[in-house]
């Protein structure tokens, strides 16, 4: 039984488009599998934009009042879908007026995952530009960021997730989490250390391989005793690290990053690399932020 200490809600955010519910889709199915709530959250934004500098601006109260009554529809409609899809899910819903930015981050504080989508056709604008959601709240919240693209992705059976390893304690605790979504999932999981040879002299390229083993042993080492059901395979390929688990996790369930670690990656960090990923990857991007040190 689970306790109310760990019923901490699946959040994710809501597109107003109800043609786009491949990330609500895959935030009821988390919560079903971790049996806790599923929160619904939609940002209407602020009454300060959508109109041109010509037009007539209605007054305040109407636009606020016309926005309010869109947001309410938008949730709930996302509310009924997933108590369609997942109808043992207790799911709640929440409209919040704000960046949507700052409102996912204030959801998350109570969160177990939060939850986005991101349009694939327009992933380089949405990622990257300056109304992008996924980094900004990657970037500033304590809890994994699920960016879930949009269609829906094709995994290949059995199923399988991608984590990345660096050997650094932010991939430990990508490591962690992946362990637990493979076994959440009945899937494998495949711990990838990407190693780019252009960081090392040739004559030192043996030794360096033997490193990224070991640390990679290391990193992963103990937790299978707590998931026996996972099968795990430990992979060192040689490449960039962003082209390496983006190809790695073509056909996979996810593939999960640590979010500011270094190390395996020398002379990058994997911020920036959990960037990459997310920009060039086609299934479902899990990134973990290392848990913070105990006061």
């Amino acid at each position: 039984m689970v306790s109310s200490a760990d019923r901490r809600p699946v959040v994710v955010g809501v597109d107003p488009d109800p043609a786009r519910r491949t990330a609500l889709a895959w935030a009821a199915d988390e919560a079903a599998r971790r049996r806790v709530p599923l929160r619904v959250v939609h940002a209407e934004g602020t009454p300060t934009r959508g109109y041109r500098k010509r037009e007539v601006r209605p007054s305040w109260e109407e636009w606020n009042e016309a926005l309010h009554a869109a947001g309410e529809h938008v949730l709930q409609e996302a509310v009924a879908f997933g108590e369609t899809r997942q109808p043992q899910v207790e799911v709640s819903g929440v409209l919040a007026e704000g960046d949507p930015v700052w409102v996912l981050r204030e959801q998350a504080r109570d969160a177990t995952v939060v939850v986005v989508g991101s349009q694939h056709l327009s992933r380089v604008r949405e990622v990257f530009g300056s109304a992008s959601v996924a980094l900004p709240l990657m970037a500033h919240t304590s809890r994994p960021v699920v960016v879930v693209p949009e269609p829906a992705h094709s995994a290949e059976r059995p199923p399988y997730f991608v984590v990345g390893v660096d050997g650094s304690a932010h991939s430990a605790a990508a490591v962690d989490f992946a362990f637990e979504e493979a076994a959440l999932h009945g899937a494998a999981l495949r711990a990838v250390y990407a190693w780019w040879p252009g960081h090392f002299d040739v004559r030192d390229e043996e030794a360096a391989r033997e490193e990224c083993r070991r640390l990679l042993s290391e990193t992963v080492a103990g937790r299978t005793a707590a998931h026996p059901g996972v099968e795990l395979h430990h992979e060192l390929l040689t490449g960039h690290p962003v082209e390496v688990l983006t190809e790695a996790s073509a056909r996979a369930l996810g593939v999960v990053v640590g979010t500011r670690g270094h190390g395996g990656f020398t002379g990058m960090v994997l911020g920036s690399v959990s960037q990459g990923v997310l920009h060039h990857a086609r299934c479902p991007v899990i990134a973990v932020p290392h848990p913070p040190a105990p006061e």
